[in-house]
């Protein structure tokens, strides 16, 4: 099944998705050095999202959360790319200066936990 959305940061990447309900904020919501999600309540509290295609309906709060989501990346900690409903500034930017690929726009109803996706950020395409 293709997904059509829309393009936030160009690229491609493959891999296993990990996938919330839940925003996420990357500033005290996902420890910057294990890549860990430890907000509690969350609905994937405890998961890694590492080499993840991290799948969520948008983020929250302050701007922080591009730097940690860079941190997240440089460490080798980060997802492969990011999926969302809506985009929201504060995960784009964090995208863009680490290059990674994101789209939105994506009825992320339609993809669950441990599905293999094919992400071509650039065609605004989410194979699943």
């Amino acid at each position: 099944m293709i997904l059509k959305g829309r393009c936030i940061v160009e690229g491609y990447a493959e891999g296993i998705a990990l996938v919330t309900k839940d925003p996420i904020s990357f500033m005290g919501g996902v420890d910057p050095k294990t890549g860990k999600i430890i907000e509690r309540g969350n609905e994937i509290e405890g998961k890694c999202i590492k080499d993840k295609i991290l799948v969520f309906p948008s983020a929250k709060g302050s701007t922080g959360g591009s730097y940690m989501l860079y941190e997240c990346v440089r460490n080798k900690v980060g997802p492969k790319a990011i999926i969302n409903l809506e985009a929201e500034p504060i995960v784009v930017i964090g995208a863009i200066v680490s290059n990674l690929p994101m789209i939105d726009k994506i009825d992320i109803s339609l993809i669950k936990t441990g599905d293999f996706l094919e992400v071509n950020a650039t065609k605004g395409e989410v194979i699943l």
